[in-house]
């Protein structure tokens, strides 16, 4: 059988968009020891972009709407080179931070979009496995924007991984601007005005309200994870490299792997339940880190990353299949929430992990998921 070349973009896609979103953390405290800066102002490298990311995503779907979703991701990707570039490039600090502010302008008219897209293109029951494919993909992309900055550290710099990041963009709009069709089923909004009417409308959708709360805790608990943990890594008795700090997010694969089956089994088990046993799951998998072991951590985050990704994939899926009408716009306010729950995950464990490093940042963790169980308890159907 012929593969879809639209599921091949799809992952371009992905891999685009999520390869510079966490690059910094492998590198991370390299760069804090460069800058003379702790733990959580360091954080701002990170939470710059998902600050960006979250005040724009819900306006781009709104944009696209009316656009074309197409269009919308092949310009994002292509002006999205310039900030790749300009960062690596960066020589202080301060144009560190502004140029990852526009870096995460320019990823929701691509991730946002490219959901919608999917949830637009494919039927639903078929639409749940590109889902997973897409996740898989995204976390693929994460796994190598952390990982080539880690591995070239010793030997280009940070700097010179970065510029490496900015040519696999390059090569991830090609394969979108050659492969990816223009959209099919697509509905376009009359105007800007109704599709942002569409997306107020969202806003008074109880479910759709829950799940943007449960995006929320995933990218904070995953920021606050993998931020930490590598300071937690860095620091005595482990003393960690930053090519080593860059490897370990190879632990990213497993959840990939895990995501494409997400389609059997949400029709398996169904979507809150799986979610749930996922959350009770996760919590154990955290408390594995508490062992001073690396080997022992290093599972720990493939418990982490893995039930992370299924939640996540189980969240976007529901929302581009729930929004009958401004897909882009309902997705769009999805990744708004889970966005600001990245910058509060940036922000909120590192004071907590300078007060009393990892335990402390692992209890704010477990608590969100305890929050994150009882909103799909009560709203999820």
């Amino acid at each position: 059988m012929l593969i879809d070349p639209r599921r091949i973009a799809v992952v371009f896609c992905a891999i685009g968009a999520f390869l510079h979103l966490y690059a910094p953390q492998s590198v991370l405290p390299m760069m804090a020891q460069e800058y003379g800066i702790g733990a959580a102002q360091a954080s701002l490298i990170i939470t710059a972009c998902t600050l960006a990311v979250a005040a724009t995503a819900p306006f781009t779907g709104a944009l696209s709407d009316v656009l074309g979703r197409r269009r919308v991701i092949v310009v994002a990707m292509a002006l999205m080179l310039i900030p790749a570039t300009m960062t690596a490039l960066a020589p202080t600090l301060e144009q560190l931070i502004f140029w990852r502010f526009i870096h995460g302008l320019l990823l929701p008219p691509i991730f946002a979009v490219t959901i919608a897209y999917i949830g637009g293109e494919w039927p639903p029951a078929e639409a749940n496995g590109v889902f997973g494919l897409y996740v898989a993909a995204s976390a693929m992309g994460g796994f190598l924007g952390r990982f080539i900055p880690g591995m070239l550290a010793e030997s280009v710099g940070w700097h010179g991984g970065f510029l490496a990041l900015a040519l696999c963009s390059a090569v991830c709009l090609a394969g979108v601007a050659w492969l990816l069709p223009p959209e099919r089923q697509f509905v376009r909004a009359s105007n800007l005005g109704a599709s942002l009417r569409q997306m107020l409308a969202h806003l008074r959708n109880r479910t759709l309200l829950a799940t943007y709360a449960v995006g929320f805790g995933i990218l904070f608990n995953f920021i606050a994870t993998f931020t930490f943990i590598s300071f937690h890594l860095a620091a005595p008795p482990f003393n960690k490299s930053p090519a080593f700090l860059g490897s370990i997010f190879v632990v990213y694969l497993v959840g990939s792997a895990v995501a494409l089956w997400l389609g059997r089994a949400i029709a398996w088990l169904g979507r809150r339940t799986l979610v749930l046993c996922v959350f009770a799951f996760w919590v154990a998998g955290l408390l594995i880190s508490l062992i001073p072991s690396v080997t022992a951590i290093v599972i720990s985050l493939i418990v982490a990353s893995t039930c992370g990704l299924v939640t996540q994939a189980s969240s976007t899926s529901f929302v581009a299949t729930t929004a009958k009408t401004g897909t882009s716009a309902a997705v769009g306010l999805y990744v708004t929430s889970f966005y600001v729950g990245g910058t509060f995950g940036g922000w909120l464990p590192g004071l907590a992990y300078e007060a009393g490093g990892w335990p402390y940042s692992l209890a704010l963790i477990i608590a969100m998921l305890g929050v994150m169980a009882l909103i799909v308890t009560k709203f999820w159907k």
